[in-house]
C-alpha cells in the first residue's frame, strides 16, 4: 500500500518539488527587482557617489535583502513570522535618506540606521501588542491603500521608469501594456502551473519583444566582477549625528507599521493564523535585517507589498517558494553579472506586471472590506476617511510639506496614514463603548426591504 505525504498543519508549510520551489521563487525575485534597486540608486546619486559606489550599494542592497528573507521564511529563534514575505529595500526611508545624504554624504545615513535599528529590535514585542487593534476594517482598510499607493510606481516604470530617456513615450506604454496582455491571457487560456508563471512567463516575453524595438540592453552584463562579497563598511564607518537619528527613528516606526500591516494581509490571504507573538517575530526580524544593513553599506529592509500580491495571484503559499527566492537574492548579491542579467529587464515590463501585482493587493483589500458589518454602526466612516488619509500623499505629494519633518515622514507615507488613522476611528467607533450609539449617523449602514446593506435615514 502506497504511503502518502500528510498534509502539513499549516498552508505555509508545504514542501514543493524542488524544481518548483526554484521556479516560483525567482519568479518572486523578478517581481520585486525593480523595486529592490531603486532606493540605494536614488540615494546614492543624491550622496554624489560615482558609479562604481552606487554600484556598491545596490549589491549590498540585493545580499541583504536575500539574508533578510531567509530570515523571515525560514525563521531562527525568536526572529521571522515563517510566512512567505520577502524582504526588500524600504521605499518608505527613501526620502529620509536623501534629505540626509544630501547634506552629510551615506556615513550619517548608516549612523542613523544602526541605531534606529537597535530602537526597532527593542520595540518589537511591543509593538507587535498592537494587532488586536487591527480588525478586518482597519486591515481592509490598509490593504487597499497599500496596492493603490503602489500603483503609481506601476505607471511610471510603464512610461519608461522616472528619469528615463524617452519618459512617456507610447512605444513604452505599448511593451508595457503587451506584457499586460500576456500575463492576462496566459491567465486565463492556462490551468494549473502555467497559469501560476504568468507573471514571470509575461515580464520574459516582454523583454523578448523589447529587444527588436531597443528598450532592453545587456550589452553591460560581461562587464564587471563575476563574484564579488559586499565589502564591511566599504564606504566609510558610520557617522552618529543626533538630528539623523530622530528622523530615521521615525521612519523605523513607518517601516514597522508597514511590515505589520503586510504580516497580517499575507496571514489572510494563506489563511494562516496570525497573533502577536508572530507579528513580533517578523517585526524583530525586520528590524534586525534593518540593523544589519548599514554594515554592508546598505539601507533599511521591509516587506515587499508586490510579493504578497504575487502570493494572492498564485495562490502558491509556501514559504518555502520565498526561501528559495531569498537565495537566489544571496546569490544574486555574491554574484554580481546574475543580477547585470535581472537589472537590464526594461521598466515598461516591470510597470505592465507591476499593474496586475499591486492591483491584486488593493483587490485583497477589497474582500476583506467586504466581510465587514456595516449594520448600525460607523464602519463605513472609517474605512472611507482612513482610505482618503492613505490618498493624500498621492493625490497631493507636497500635500504635508509646510508640517514638522516628524509629521511629514508619517503622514507622507500612505500606508502608516490609513493605518494610523484607521485604527483611532476603529477605536473611537467600536472599542469606546460609551460613545456607542444604537443608530449614529446618517454613514451607520441598515439593510434595505430585500436585506441589503444601505445607509440609514437620519
Amino acid at each position: 500500500m502506497a504511503s502518502s505525504t500528510p498534509a502539513p498543519a499549516r498552508p505555509e508549510d508545504e514542501r514543493l518539488p524542488f524544481g518548483q520551489l526554484v521556479v516560483y521563487g525567482t519568479q518572486h525575485i523578478l517581481t520585486m527587482y525593480g523595486g529592490l534597486i531603486a532606493p540605494p540608486l536614488i540615494v546614492g546619486s543624491a550622496a554624489g557617489l560615482s558609479s562604481p559606489d552606487i554600484g556598491l550599494l545596490v549589491t549590498a542592497g540585493i545580499f541583504i535583502s536575500g539574508l533578510a528573507t531567509l530570515l523571515q521564511s525560514l525563521g531562527l529563534g525568536p526572529f521571522g513570522a515563517r510566512l512567505p514575505i520577502v524582504q526588500g529595500i524600504s521605499f518608505a526611508s527613501v526620502s529620509t535618506m536623501v534629505s540626509i545624504a544630501s547634506h552629510g554624504g551615506v556615513r550619517p545615513v548608516f549612523g542613523a540606521i544602526l541605531v534606529a535599528g537597535v530602537i526597532g529590535v527593542i520595540a518589537s514585542s511591543f509593538f507587535a501588542q498592537l494587532v488586536k487593534l487591527f480588525p478586518p476594517v482597519v486591515t481592509g482598510s490598509i490593504i487597499t491603500v497599500i496596492g493603490v499607493s503602489l500603483l503609481p510606481v506601476a505607471f511610471d516604470w510603464a512610461l519608461g521608469g522616472v528619469g528615463a530617456k524617452g519618459y512617456g513615450n507610447p512605444s513604452n506604454i505599448a511593451l508595457a501594456g503587451i506584457t499586460l496582455l500576456v500575463i492576462l491571457v496566459i491567465s486565463r487560456v492556462f490551468q494549473g502551473f502555467v497559469s501560476r508563471l504568468s507573471i514571470l512567463i509575461g515580464m520574459i516575453a516582454g523583454t523578448l519583444i523589447a529587444l527588436p524595438w531597443g528598450k532592453a540592453d545587456f550589452s553591460a552584463v560581461p562587464h564587471g566582477k563575476v563574484v564579488s562579497f559586499p565589502p564591511v563598511f566599504g564606504l566609510g564607518t558610520p557617522v552618529f549625528d543626533a538630528g539623523a537619528i530622530v528622523a530615521m527613528t521615525i521612519v523605523v516606526f513607518v517601516i514597522m507599521t508597514e511590515t505589520m500591516a503586510d504580516i497580517i494581509a499575507i496571514g489572510q490571504i494563506v489563511e494562516t493564523p496570525v497573533d502577536h507573538r508572530r507579528v513580533a517575530n517578523g517585526l524583530r526580524a525586520d528590524m534586525l535585517s534593518s540593523t544589519v544593513a548599514p554594515v554592508f553599506g546598505a539601507f533599511p529592509a521591509s516587506a515587499f507589498a508586490q510579493n504578497v500580491g504575487l502570493v494572492a495571484i498564485t495562490g502558491i503559499k509556501s514559504r518555502f517558494t520565498v526561501a528559495v527566492g531569498g537565495g537566489v537574492l544571496v546569490l544574486l548579491g555574491l554574484v554580481p553579472i546574475f543580477g547585470r542579467v535581472v537589472a537590464a529587464i526594461p521598466a515598461p515590463v516591470l510597470g505592465g506586471a507591476g499593474i496586475v501585482l499591486f492591483g491584486s493587493v488593493a483587490a485583497s483589500g477589497i474582500r476583506t472590506l467586504s466581510r465587514v458589518e456595516y449594520k448600525d454602526n460607523l464602519n463605513l466612516v472609517v474605512v472611507a476617511v482612513a482610505v482618503a488619509m492613505g490618498l493624500v500623499p498621492i493625490a497631493r505629494p507636497h500635500f504635508w510639506d509646510k508640517f514638522p519633518t516628524g509629521v511629514g515622514v508619517v503622514l507622507d507615507s500612505g500606508i502608516s496614514a490609513a493605518a494610523a488613522t484607521a485604527v483611532l476611528l476603529n477605536l473611537f467607533f467600536n472599542r469606546w463603548q460609551s460613545l456607542t450609539n444604537p443608530n449614529p449617523s446618517v454613514f451607520a449602514a441598515a439593510p434595505d426591504e430585500r436585506g441589503n446593506t444601505l445607509p440609514s435615514e437620519s
